[in-house]
């Protein structure tokens, strides 16, 4: 193959889009919210329903979101490499027009909310954190250490998945930028391994505590740079493979089955076959592609529903518990309307946020490119 033949298939493949992943934002972007709905009613004295394991995969879907933009971001790393075109300074400048605006925005008005909002409603809110130290760790990217060392409320927790995502993003662009192509496999595996060794450790107990969970970032690149290198064919031969794969994920995500007693071996497990099961989608699906513009869009928009469903949530709880003195409905229908009510808004804020205030900042990232 000449090189010309060689950039125009790798440009190919930074065109390509990988189906199905937009389907399967959606899809965990809907599992947070079916986990925080229950959680936030039951708190407020309000009617709710959770007994169904897949009420209670709030946690799994997030880390299914790491190992996905880990896939995603060593992937195209590893590939502009291959190109000899990787830029730190323009990687950085794409992850910030994509993940600050949004980030910024929920945090500002977080902070509004529990200190401003709420006092003056007269509705109470103990905080046990001092505003500058909270501050320090939302802005430079550790909401992770203030969400799980002070719970400063919902909608300013939701933000520690972005800061270790950030933080992954901080460490792994120069890590990979230095590294040569040939020794980024080798590497990342180690890393993963000796990592996920530490964070279980009995000493390591901070890693744990604030969910330092790279792990499953590094997991995801693993996957990414195996299916660039086409180490993963024997993957492809039977469609039974990828069966067995998807098949053990829903187990995974409508059952218990794979929780085990130790935390390292659910975690291992959920990392092994989370990893699989986004190859599935992504590059091992035989043709099976989900179009439909709806749900595709609802995952384009995935971001903004996973940031803003807690404010559209305490917005419909509080109405709850202002009309609930006249008890106007049953417990059931009470559960189905909060429930539906609160999707609503969150995929109306989703929308509106994306056009109107997401959307100029990802036209920006086509000059970074």
């Amino acid at each position: 193959m000449n090189k010309y033949m060689y950039f125009c298939k790798l440009n190919h493949v930074f065109l390509k889009k990988l189906p199905n992943l937009d389907a399967l934002r959606f899809f965990l972007a809907l599992l947070v919210i079916v986990f925080h709905l229950p959680n936030l009613s039951r708190n407020q004295g309000l009617p709710f329903y959770n007994d169904l394991p897949i009420f209670n995969k709030g946690i799994q879907a997030v880390y299914t979101f790491f190992i996905l933009s880990g896939f995603l971001i060593v992937r195209l790393i590893y590939l502009e490499k291959e190109t000899g075109r990787f830029s730190i300074r323009k990687f950085y400048l794409r992850r910030i027009l994509r993940i600050f605006p949004l980030y910024y925005l929920v945090l500002i008005f977080g902070f509004l909310f529990y200190h401003m909002f709420l006092p003056y409603l007269g509705i109470p809110f103990e905080t046990n954190y001092s505003l500058k130290e909270g501050l320090l760790l939302s802005v430079f990217f550790f909401p992770n250490i203030f969400a799980f060392s002070h719970d400063p409320g919902g909608i300013l927790k939701i933000l520690w998945s972005i800061g270790i995502e950030e933080q992954f993003y901080f460490l792994i662009a120069p890590l990979l930028y230095f590294l040569k192509k040939t020794k980024i496999l080798q590497v990342l595996i180690g890393i993963a391994i000796l990592y996920f060794i530490v964070f279980h450790s009995t000493s390591s107990a901070y890693l744990r505590n604030h969910f330092f969970v790279y792990f499953y970032l590094l997991s995801g690149g693993v996957i990414a740079i195996l299916e660039v290198e086409k180490k993963l064919e024997f993957l492809k031969r039977s469609i039974i493979i990828p069966i067995i794969i998807l098949s053990a994920s829903l187990l995974f995500f409508f059952t218990n089955v794979f929780q085990f007693k130790d935390l390292w071996l659910t975690n291992l497990t959920a990392m092994v076959l989370l990893s699989l099961f986004i190859h599935v989608l992504s590059c091992n699906n035989f043709g099976i592609v989900i179009k439909n513009r709806i749900i595709n869009y609802l995952g384009q928009i995935s971001y903004g529903i996973y940031m803003l469903h807690i404010i559209a949530l305490n917005a419909v709880v509080f109405i709850f518990i202002k009309f609930k003195e006249f008890a106007f409905f049953n417990n059931i229908f009470t559960i189905i309307l909060i429930n539906i009510l609160t999707f609503a808004l969150t995929i109306i804020l989703a929308h509106l946020s994306y056009k109107y205030f997401e959307k100029p900042f990802l036209k920006l990232k086509t000059k970074f490119r």
